[in-house]
């Protein structure tokens, strides 16, 4: 309950605690003693077995680096705590945490860089991180932190890793399943119902299962599990000592450092998220992501109808197997291209075309598959010499290999039909291929433009068979002939799982004779052994393949040396929030039922593809083996917007050590440079400061222009690289955090990106200083007064309640700083000092600015703290219009204005209206012919 201390009280409290009480908005005092009382009263601490409906509110968590938070960083973060503090105000047990996901690659190349242990160099950057959060006044429960490169919090990542690696996915039941129990069906009629994912043509019956050997059942097996080995092209950076992602590869070389990556056929593991793909897309339709989060998901699944048709290689028993959307369209292929890493590749090349392929196949080595992909314009291919055979009319067509078709996607092989593709039309003509004239003059112009019509019209195939119905019907009669079948096929591909690298979960996983086992539950978790050089392991595996004790468990036994991908422990980690001490289990299924679904989830959009598919995926596997009971882990997901940096530059004038101003520069030859915006003042350079700021600058000189230097400026990327990064903790201990988490939302909506302009932050810090005003007087000391509110206070009130309720419940943070600023103000201007409107005001004001909150609070009287105080209730009543000011027109044309009861009768109306002297005035002793009344709109009288 909350209670109020009395008036006299609170003057004794004010006169004993400080010699000066409450005089000014001591900011940096407040702020400190509020956020030491509530860590000390453990303030934010969360059960899990409150009677209180659940929210659970959270963050994408963040890789604590070296270079700390800017203030772009905690834009989600004080999105997410406002609205975590709302709720909570609201009624709701709310579950708010933080943690790092302190595994991967820029650890360990830091580590190789400055000789510190990624260890060392994490534990300091997550101590860095917390400092700087903990400046704002987040409401974490810091009793659940999680760390993902502590050994307690992996342990559970390789036990999910052991679930996948010894399950499969039941297409009849879609649903994930033990292993053991397919183990069980084979025995009883071999695969039979069950085409194997990994590879359609295995097929055996139950007889041949049991005569396998176990190596051979472990190796049929691993085809199914959906975590398991494969080899596959990775991209390979020996300097870095690791596998890359294809976006980790820009022109042939890394995007961290620049070092030359290469193409490698390496074991590695993969998990089959691809059987997941429709589940992926059906819940797409269940949860609340924004339309384009979903179509960037839906696209990147890529589900697609069509049909996969063979084509025989002349000369050869070999087939080239493809898959079109587009099998209507067979009668104009024109050649087959293949993928460069195609297994058909060195079958099928013919002596004569040897050279050509290999230094074909050198080049694609450099190129990573996003570029592959993106550009468009540069065409390349080599002929590999042979021919494929058209199943339906008999046409040899030439093979291609080109870097355009990727061996992940369908089969790694296609049928290309100039007449009916511009990418297939533009390689036809690059190379001076022959093109099927099936079309006419379609060609005139540059587009290819062919009609379905014209194509099918062209064919004599089918008897019969109308092929102006479509595709369905071409699907139907190819299945029927035996050399085509209908086919769903999706873009997305199963998903790399393994890192050549050191910082990163080890595999539970050992060797026993080269087979794959899983490492006993008992023995989690397999701990990363401390090493102090992270040079690459021989052939190309990680560094842990150099600690021979740690990998060699016994005769034939060994360790498998790859570790996991940083996206491991961020795929679940929002399960462990829920349970973090839970050394059983990676969370208690009736915890996880009473949380279940993360309801507000705050994060990038650069995640979409990645982490959300991941996680998604990982939350449908545990579901489905019973461990939790939802399958979708975010029910709501909120993308911010990027603060961008606001960079200033200098010019230096070409060969020398000498600066123009802005204003000057196009009468010199100079060299625009980013300079740190830290020492400018708006656009205003500190030249001091810049000559001390690097030893270069140390001695330059400046052409000013009005007694100053002016700065260039635009608006890019906040980036360390670009010196435009701001420091939080520098505001906050300028103008204090409840100033800078007001003004991170007053800077726009959320979800959109905007840059960061240091100016505006003032006028946020003004508006505090006028709230302090309303309780405290530098003179007087408290002024808060036992009053009845006016009319007109209420309405003020009440006003505010109703629009800082529905924009922090919508998340228009912006919408409500504004409601903020104007109900200051309009109390302000009415003088009020009443404990009934200003008590409600702040509670409003708690998860925007706590710390001022709390402290008034106290002052105005209260034991317990603000955080527990019930959310105000809007009453209409108050803010209801009672009166109407009625434009009053004499034969249509207005002549004064008059306020008005809204529940006056039109007999009232015309009388108060004849009544007015003003009205009187201009009707001039005239007989009046008609009065016109509209209610609640306007009054007029014909004269």
């Amino acid at each position: 309950m909350i209670t109020w201390l009395g008036q006299d009280v609170l003057y004794i409290r004010l006169l004993t605690t400080q010699l000066q009480p409450y005089m000014e908005y001591n900011f940096r005092a407040i702020e400190k003693k509020w956020q030491e009382q509530w860590v000390n009263s453990h303030a934010y601490r969360v059960k899990n077995d409150s009677t209180k409906p659940k929210c659970y509110v959270l963050d994408m968590f963040p890789y604590p680096s070296g270079a700390g938070l800017h203030v772009g960083h905690p834009l989600g973060y004080i999105s997410t705590d406002i609205y975590a503090r709302y709720k909570r105000l609201k009624g709701y047990n709310v579950l708010h945490t933080m943690g790092y996901d302190a595994f991967g690659l820029p650890a360990e190349q830091y580590a190789l860089e400055t000789g510190q242990h990624p260890a060392v160099t994490t534990a300091h950057n997550i101590k860095t991180f917390r400092e700087q959060l903990d400046n704002i006044g987040f409401c974490y429960d810091w009793s659940r932190e999680i760390n993902t490169s502590d050994p307690s919090y992996y342990k559970w990542t390789q036990w999910i890793f052991l679930q996948l690696f010894e399950s499969w996915y039941n297409r009849s039941t879609e649903k994930a399943e033990p292993v053991s129990e397919l183990v069980k069906i084979f025995q009883k009629e071999g695969n039979i119902h069950h085409t194997c994912p990994g590879d359609r043509q295995i097929q055996f019956t139950a007889a041949q299962w049991n005569s396998y050997s176990e190596t051979e059942q472990r190796d049929i097996l691993m085809q199914y599990r959906l975590a398991f080995l494969a080899y596959a092209e990775v991209n390979w950076c020996a300097a870095l000592g690791t596998v890359l992602a294809n976006d980790e590869v820009i022109n042939g070389v890394s995007e961290r450092g620049g070092y030359p990556v290469v193409k490698k056929k390496m074991r590695q593991w993969f998990l089959r998220i691809t059987e997941y793909a429709n589940r992926l897309l059906e819940g797409l339709e269940t949860v609340e992501f924004s339309d384009a989060m979903k179509e960037m998901q839906r696209n990147w699944i890529g589900k697609s109808q069509g049909a996969e048709i063979k084509f025989n290689v002349k000369n050869s028993d070999d087939k080239i197997e493809v898959y079109t959307t587009r099998p209507d369209t067979i009668f104009g292929v024109d050649f087959m291209v293949i993928a460069p890493e195609h297994e058909l590749v060195k079958k099928i090349t013919t002596p004569e075309q040897q050279a050509a392929i290999d230094a074909y196949l050198e080049y694609v080595q450099s190129r990573s598959e996003r570029e592959r992909m993106s550009d468009v314009k540069q065409i390349t291919g080599c002929f590999t010499g042979a021919y494929a055979v058209n199943p339906l009319d008999g046409r040899e067509v030439p093979v291609w290999i080109a870097e355009y078709v990727l061996a992940g996607y369908g089969t790694g092989a296609i049928m290309a039909v100039p007449c009916g593709d511009q990418r297939d039309f533009n390689f036809a003509r690059h190379f001076n291929l022959a093109i099927t004239n099936i079309i006419g003059d379609a060609f005139t112009g540059e587009e290819a433009n062919p009609t379905k019509d014209a194509i099918l019209q062209n064919s004599n195939f089918l008897d019969g068979v109308d092929m102006r119905k479509g595709a369905d019907m071409v699907i139907s009669k190819l299945e029927e002939m035996g050399i085509g079948r209908r086919q769903i096929n999706y873009k997305m591909r199963d998903a790399g799982f393994s890192r050549q690298r050191y910082w990163g979960e080890p595999f539970p996983i050992i060797y026993k004779d080269g087979v794959p086992y899983a490492v006993e539950e008992k023995d989690l978790p397999v701990e990363l052994p401390h090493i102090e050089n992270y040079k690459p392991g021989p052939e190309g595996e990680g560094p842990l393949a150099n600690i021979t004790d740690w990998v060699n468990i016994a005769p034939g036994v060994k360790r498998e040396t790859n570790t996991m991908p940083g996206y491991a422990g961020s795929s679940w980690y929002f399960l462990r929030y829920m349970d973090p001490h839970n050394t059983h289990t990676f969370a208690d299924r009736p915890i996880t039922d009473y949380w279940n679904q993360v309801d507000v989830y705050v994060g990038g959009t650069e995640h979409a593809v990645g982490h959300l598919l991941y996680s998604r995926m990982w939350t449908k596997v545990l579901y489905d083996l019973g461990y939790i009971g939802f399958h979708e882990p975010f029910r709501k997901l909120i993308n911010q917007g990027m603060i961008q940096g606001s960079s200033r530059f200098v010019y230096r004038v070409r060969g020398t050590n000498e600066f123009v101003s802005y204003g000057l520069k196009d009468q010199y030859d100079t060299d625009a440079l980013h300079v740190d915006v830290n020492i400018v003042d708006g656009v205003v350079l500190d030249v001091e400061k810049f000559k001390a700021w690097r030893n270069e600058y140390a001695d330059a000189t400046f052409i000013l222009e009005n007694d100053q230097y002016i700065c260039g400026q635009e608006v890019e990327k906040m980036s360390k690289r670009l010196f435009n990064t701001v420091n939080p903790n520098d505001l906050v201990n300028r103008y204090g955090a409840d100033t800078f988490r007001m003004y991170e939302m007053f800077l726009g909506p959320v979800e959109q990106s905007k840059p960061w302009d240091t100016k505006g932050i003032e006028g946020v810090h003004r508006f505090l200083k006028k709230l302090w005003r309303l309780f405290v007087d530098e003179q007087k000391g408290l002024i808060v007064t036992n009053d009845n509110p006016t009319p007109e206070e209420l309405k003020v009130l009440h006003t505010a309640i109703n629009k800082i309720d529905n924009a922090t419940n919508s998340f228009s943070f912006n919408t409500a700083v504004s409601a903020f600023m104007i109900c200051v103000n309009d109390l302000t201007t009415l003088n009020c000092h009443k404990r009934n409107i200003l008590e409600s005001v702040l509670i409003l004001l708690t998860p925007y600015a706590p710390h001022i909150a709390e402290e008034l609070w106290q002052l105005v009287g209260f034991n317990e703290s603000i955080l527990n105080a019930p959310y105000p209730v809007y009453k209409e009543e108050y803010t209801k219009e009672s009166d109407f000011t009625y434009p009053i027109a004499i034969n249509g044309k207005t002549k004064t204005e008059m306020s008005l009861p809204l529940d006056m009768d039109e007999a009232g109306l015309q009388a108060a209206v004849l009544a007015n002297e003003q009205v009187q005035k201009y009707i001039d002793g005239k007989p009046l012919r008609k009065i016109i009344i509209v209610k609640g709109r306007m009054i007029n009288l014909v004269v």
